[in-house]
């Protein structure tokens, strides 16, 4: 199976299954003397872990993280930081009743039909769990983006089905369990999220991730682009259909004049092209839109064929997130901070040494 690393100089590597004993990964190209503890990592893995509300899957992990390699000392060494997270709390015959048949919305059949064999156990290399690999890896670049370059890379939950939510307050996200922006709308995205639940049925989602202090000059201008190379890195994140960067598809219904973002000596009036012209970073905040899909995992009796090619009615129990969106925010933030740490040691590594007489003017103007 091709296709478990990501990246150019930063590297990640995942390996591991949903019910297997344990997913592990290996980072390539950190950059050595960077502090790093598993402290460091764990408090972003405890972000995305499960069971951490009623509103998620109840499976109980602690996704507790142990460094194998890459770190000494206190810091990283410039080797590969490898990595390892048990699982604790599979319950595979949740799952006997649909070894021979192919949930809709799932990748059982895809599996199947590519493989020839597949692990039915929570989607084995399918399932969502591997995304704590990506947060591994991308808590280790946003420390090393925060503390070289000033660059913050942070999310939030815009969209629960049709309820938006609009940012109000970036304290408020960490003190919800939804990482919604706008604490008056909990409760109500709440009871939208328990009727669900008690229907069976589940509900898509949209999540806002925006990196602030990225300079100019990052990403390459042809088949590295930078933008791509985003929207690459979050179309491989589970459930993710759609990604839109800065002002994306609204950019159908906009005019040219209105479209470009004028430039000012005291800064950039606009922000639609998201932080992004030509490949290149501009040095305005990086934004980013990612929709998630509905949950395929739901109560609710579904029509498919088994392995056969027969006929059946498929229901998915057992403990699943009504709601998958909830937990990408953390997952959405890592990603982005993995293409940002690989494009800027790619930019160092060709272009640290280029200048222009022209200023550097601010993402925005004041």
């Amino acid at each position: 199976m091709s296709g478990n690393t990501f990246g150019h100089l930063y590297c990640v590597t995942s390996f591991g299954e949903s019910h297997g004993p344990a997913y592990g990964g290996v980072v390539d190209g950190c950059p050595p003397g960077l502090e790093l503890s598993e402290a460091d990592i764990q408090k972003e893995l405890d972000r995305r872990k499960p069971g951490t509300s009623r509103h998620v899957t109840q499976r109980q992990e602690s996704d507790r993280i142990e460094i194998l390699s890459g770190v000494f000392e206190g810091r990283t060494t410039g080797t590969s930081i490898g990595f390892l997270i048990r699982n604790e709390d599979a319950r595979s015959k949740d799952y006997s009743a649909i070894a021979q048949s192919f949930r809709p919305g799932h990748a059982d059949y895809t599996y199947w039909q590519k493989y020839g064999i597949r692990d039915h156990r929570g989607g084995g290399r399918a399932s969502a769990r591997e995304t704590m690999i990506r947060v591994a890896a991308g808590a280790i670049a946003k420390k090393w983006l925060r503390e070289k370059h000033g660059v913050e890379v942070r999310g939030y939950l815009s969209q629960i089905g049709p309820h938006r939510i609009e940012l109000k307050s970036w304290d408020a996200v960490s003190q919800n369990p939804l990482f919604a922006p706008d604490p008056s709308m909990v409760p109500k995205l709440e009871t939208y999220l328990d009727e669900l639940r008690s229907a069976g049925d589940s509900c898509g989602a949209r999540v806002t991730v925006i990196a602030s202090g990225v300079p100019v000059g990052w990403g390459e201008p042809v088949y590295g682009r930078l933008d791509s190379d985003i929207a690459g890195a979050m179309m491989g994140i589970n459930a993710v259909k759609g990604v839109e960067i800065g002002a994306g598809f609204a950019s159908v219904e906009q005019r040219g004049s209105q479209h470009g973002d004028e430039l000012t000596p005291e800064g950039f009036l606009s922000n639609n092209s998201g932080g992004v012209l030509g490949g290149i970073s501009t040095g305005q905040d990086i934004v980013v839109n990612v929709a998630l899909k509905p949950t395929s995992s739901i109560r609710i009796p579904r029509r498919t064929i088994n392995t056969l090619g027969e006929p059946v009615m498929v229901q998915t129990t057992g403990r699943h997130d009504p709601c998958v969106g909830i937990r990408a925010t953390p997952i959405a933030e890592a990603m982005l901070a993995c293409v940002l740490i690989d494009h800027a040691l790619r930019h160092g590594a060709q272009c640290a040494g280029a200048s222009t007489a022209t200023p550097r003017i601010p993402g925005r103007a004041p």
